[in-house]
C-alpha cells in the first residue's frame, strides 16, 4: 500500500510538471527536457558502465546530448543557423578521437553505446522540437504549438493506461502474449485496449484543436504513437533484460529511473514526426 501511494504521488508530480512545462512556454519547454534528456543519457551511460563492461565518457556524452537537444530546439524555432550544430559535430568526433589516446580495454563497445545513446536517447528527445515549433507558410513565422509534443504523452499515457486496464481484466480469456521472450507480461489484448483509448483521445483532441488536424489526422497519430510507444517500451525492456537489471534507476520512486519513464516516448517520437511529415507531403 505504502508502495502504491509512492508511485502514485510521484507519478501525479511527474504529469503535472510535464504538462505545465510543456504548456508554460517555449522557454519551460526546452529547458525541462533538455534536462530530462541529461538526465536520460547520464543514466543510460552509467549503466552501460556498470552492467555491460563499458567505459563511456559519461560527462561528454551526457554534455553532447543535452547540446544536441538545445541547439535543435533553436534551429527549429529559427533562433540559430544550421552552424549551431557544428559543436556536437565536434563532440561526436571527440568521442570517437579520444578512444585512441585513453587505452581503454574496449574501444569499440565504448563507441557503440555512446553512439547508441545519442541515436536512441539524445536525438529521440531533440526530434520533440520538430514537433513543437511549427512553420507557418501564411504569416511567414515559426510558432511554438504545445499541442503536438503534449499530444504525444497524453497517448502514452492513455495506451499504457488503457494496456493495463484491459491486460488485468481479460488476460484470463485471451492469454495471447505480445513479445513473451522480451516482456512476458505484456499481452494483445491489453495493447488492443490501448489502441482502442487512444483512438477516444485523438477523437476528443480532433474536437478541441480541428485547426491542427483533421479527424482521420488525429486517428493516425494515436495509433502511430501508440504502435511505436509499445515497441519503444519493448525495445527497454530488451535493453534492461541484457545487462541483467530490472529498473533502469531510481530517480523517480515507484517508477524506476529516467528511461522507465520515457522509453515508450524515445521511439514513438521519431514515429510522429514521420507521420505528420508524411502528411504535409501527400
Amino acid at each position: 500500500m505504502k508502495n502504491l501511494l509512492l508511485r502514485a504521488a510521484t507519478g501525479c508530480i511527474f504529469v503535472v510538471v510535464l504538462v505545465g512545462g510543456i504548456l508554460y512556454s517555449p522557454l519551460t519547454f526546452v529547458l525541462l527536457f533538455a534536462l530530462i534528456t541529461g538526465l536520460t543519457v547520464w543514466e543510460f551511460s552509467d549503466n552501460v558502465n556498470r552492467y555491460a563492461g563499458a567505459s563511456v565518457n559519461r560527462f561528454i556524452n551526457t554534455v553532447a546530448a543535452v547540446y544536441l537537444f538545445v541547439a535543435m530546439a533553436g534551429y527549429c524555432a529559427d533562433y540559430v543557423p544550421s552552424r549551431a550544430f557544428i559543436p556536437y559535430l565536434v563532440s561526436v568526433m571527440y568521442l570517437l578521437i579520444s578512444e585512441l589516446y585513453l587505452q581503454k580495454a574496449d574501444p569499440l563497445k565504448n563507441w557503440a553505446y555512446a553512439f547508441a545513446s545519442q541515436v536512441y536517447v539524445a536525438l529521440g528527445f531533440a526530434l520533440l522540437s520538430v514537433l513543437a515549433f511549427r512553420y507557418d507558410a501564411l504569416t511567414n513565422t515559426t510558432r511554438f504549438e504545445p499541442v503536438y509534443p503534449l499530444s504525444v504523452f497524453l497517448f502514452l499515457w492513455t495506451s499504457d493506461t488503457g494496456a493495463y486496464v484491459c491486460g488485468s481484466l481479460l488476460h484470463r480469456r485471451f492469454p495471447a502474449k505480445l513479445f513473451e521472450r522480451v516482456s512476458p507480461n505484456k499481452s494483445w489484448v491489453g495493447s488492443i485496449g490501448g489502441g482502442v483509448l487512444c483512438l477516444v483521445v485523438a477523437a476528443v483532441l480532433a474536437h478541441f484543436f480541428p485547426e491542427t488536424l483533421t479527424l482521420l489526422g488525429w486517428l493516425g497519430l494515436g495509433l502511430t504513437v501508440c504502435v511505436a510507444g509499445t515497441w519503444g517500451d519493448l525495445v527497454e525492456s530488451l535493453f534492461k533484460r541484457q545487462l541483467g537489471i530490472k529498473d533502469s534507476g531510481h530517480l523517480l520512486p515507484g517508477h524506476g529511473g529516467m528511461l522507465d519513464r520515457f522509453d515508450s516516448s524515445l521511439l514513438a517520437i521519431p514515429a510522429a514526426v514521420l507521420y505528420l511529415y508524411t502528411l504535409i507531403s501527400f
